[in-house]
């Protein structure tokens, strides 16, 4: 889950294995897997960057209970 910001301000949190695309045109916007568009204040490579780090924070965890079980 990665949390994403509206244009007006509001945030929210998005299951990042919902997004089928971000693209710029020029407002940020996030495209879901059900079609679901999505306008943010983040740029393509802030919530790329949000997704890496979600994912790599799993893998770590998964990765340590793997190692301590």
């Amino acid at each position: 889950m990665i949390k994403l910001t509206r244009l007006n301000g509001s945030t929210f949190v998005l299951n990042c294995e919902l997004i089928e695309s971000v693209e710029s045109t020029p407002d940020t916007v996030v495209t879901t897997t059900n079609g679901k568009k999505l306008v943010v204040a983040e740029t393509i490579e802030q919530i790329v960057d949000k997704v890496v780090q979600y994912k790599g924070k799993i893998l770590f965890v998964s990765r340590d209970e793997l190692i301590y079980s």
